[in-house]
């Protein structure tokens, strides 16, 4: 048996080396949205694929991550013979990889004296990866094919060297080729991080003693989720919410049984609606995300982030429903809307089981902005980015304004970063003052965001929600407010879908207000 000692020193050294990998790829990274906004995340994994380590980045690749690396590494084996010595492999069908095409996965086989050691792998949002509008998410998909170009792992590096073929093919497929070659090149340089500092672990305490440590430290994460789930107590909970179609109108169902039992959590989705023929469809790895993020929170997030907190947790969704779909159903929106939606339910389960726990419903969107277009000397550009909203008042405290909430942990673009890499203004940053849900906890405001387009043709898609149903508040508190979409042309504004796309004139202002949290409590008099 290792040293207790050095299982935890193992054990602390795996959880920082993915926080260095992190670093890694945001310093080398081309793109604002992830050089500025964070938009990636890194882990570590043994050599059957367990996830032993993985940095606090992006909630909604918690366990997209780790369930989609366990579905390249099958087909590797399958349709490669497996993985080799100085190979990286990089892939970004959802069907595969468990979240949406712009996040490209990146895997790197580490091997120790010749013995597969393990993996190295990372996720980035890659702002454009083609499809039929700028930044990849059109909101009114009816398949994936719509939405980008589809690669399923295939070789980014042989032989310790990048495959230009590999890197040539994102290339031709995005109208910012220099940003996503660019962007490969730091998921790589950020699994070398890894690949560097597992290694220096195996050499100083050798196969046997890391793989005791990895196995410890596993079995502590499962030991401690347990123990947290069975302090909740047991019970059957139920919850459901809706997401708004192309029309705004709330029809899209998300119901949830949760049955905590002795230390486990079963989730069933049984109850949920069938996919839709337009990108709010989510990907099984996307579902799974949601419930290891609202499980961790409501538990204790201090637990090690790893394959043993998976243990206790089983979760069932419908093939052929919104979140478990059939391949080719369109899923960009589902990565980033419904993961929220879904993160929400299960939170609004969990505080019928533990009610001082669980904050009110937060605005309950990313946000999402892309624009993209031609300039005048015939450059083609693309920007993404989401935007934060109202956070849910707490049972002690009032929400936070303007912040990610949830599934995406990332950051606002800088004004400096926007109008210095795009034609584009920003005329407009501030708090939506008074959209927070009253109680005696107040939600948190939304954000006003103004952008205006300075120069050639572009064109806009918008993906929202919460702009028909106000966000929920909890325990008496009440509903923040909706949030909306304007255009400004020639001095007129017109209101937009919360789902939608638009061509874009010099000049135009599009303004984005997200929504604000609902409130906690009744008020007190």
């Amino acid at each position: 048996m290792m040293d207790p000692i050095a299982a935890e020193i193992v054990k602390s050294a795996l959880v920082y080396a993915s926080e260095e990998m992190g670093v890694a790829v945001r310093n080398s990274a081309y793109s604002p949205n992830i050089k500025e906004r964070l938009d990636h995340s890194c882990a570590l994994f043994d050599p059957l694929g367990h996830l032993i380590a993985q940095a606090e980045h992006i909630p909604v690749h918690l366990g997209s991550l780790p369930w989609g690396l366990r579905r390249m590494l099958a087909i590797v084996e399958l349709e490669h013979g497996g993985v080799r010595e100085g190979e990286m492999w990089v892939a970004n069908d959802p069907y595969v990889t468990g979240t949406h095409l712009n996040d490209v996965t990146v895997v790197r086989p580490v091997f120790f004296r010749g013995r597969l050691a393990g993996f190295a792998a990372n996720k980035a949002h890659h702002a454009d990866v083609g499809g039929s509008v700028p930044g990849s998410m059109p909101s009114d998909a009816k398949d994936l094919f719509a939405e980008g170009l589809v690669v399923r792992p295939q070789r980014l590096a042989r032989d310790d060297r990048v495959v230009a073929e590999t890197v040539d093919l994102f290339r031709a497929n995005s109208r910012t080729p220099e940003a996503r070659s660019g962007d490969l090149r730091a998921q790589v340089a950020g699994n070398y991080i890894g690949e560097r500092r597992l290694l220096e672990l195996y050499e100083r305490y050798g196969f046997d003693g890391v793989e005791a440590a990895i196995a410890k430290a596993l079995d502590d994460s499962e030991l401690r989720m347990r123990a947290a789930l069975r302090a909740i107590g047991d019970g059957v909970f139920e919850a459901t919410d809706f997401l708004e179609d192309l029309d705004g109108a709330p029809s899209i169902a998300i119901a949830l049984r949760l049955e905590l039992r002795d230390g486990s959590a079963e989730l069933d989705y049984a109850g949920t609606s069938p996919q839709v023929d337009f990108p709010l469809n989510a990907v099984f790895g996307v579902t799974l995300s949601g419930v290891h993020y609202a499980l961790r929170a409501v538990t204790d997030p201090s637990i090690p982030m790893n394959d043993g907190c998976f243990r206790p947790v089983t979760v069932r969704a419908p093939h052929g429903s919104l979140l478990n779909p059939r391949r080719p159903a369109p899923v960009s929106g589902g990565n980033v809307e419904t993961s929220m939606r879904n993160a929400e339910v299960v939170l609004q389960a969990l505080a019928k089981a533990a009610p001082q726990r669980v904050p009110a419903c937060s605005g309950g969107t990313m946000s999402n902005v892309m624009l993209g277009g031609t300039r005048p000397n015939g450059a083609t550009w693309a920007f993404y980015e989401t935007n934060g909203c109202g956070m849910g008042a707490r049972p002690n405290a009032d929400g936070i304004d303007g912040i990610h909430c949830h599934m995406t942990n990332t950051l606002n673009t800088p004004i400096e970063a926007i109008e210095r890499e795009y034609p584009l203004r920003v005329v407009r940053y501030e708090l939506a003052e008074g959209t927070g849900g009253a109680g005696r906890r107040r939600g948190g405001n939304g954000l006003i965001r103004a952008l205006q387009l300075v120069e050639g043709s572009a064109r806009a898609t918008l993906l929202a929600d919460r702009h028909t149903q106000r966000p929920p508040g909890t325990q008496g508190g009440g509903p923040g407010e909706c949030g909306r979409h304007a255009l400004a042309r020639r001095g007129e504004e017109s209101q937009l879908a919360a789902k939608c796309t638009l061509p874009l004139e010099p000049g135009d202002v599009l303004t984005i207000q997200s929504p604000g949290g609902g409130g906690f409590g009744a008020a007190e008099h």
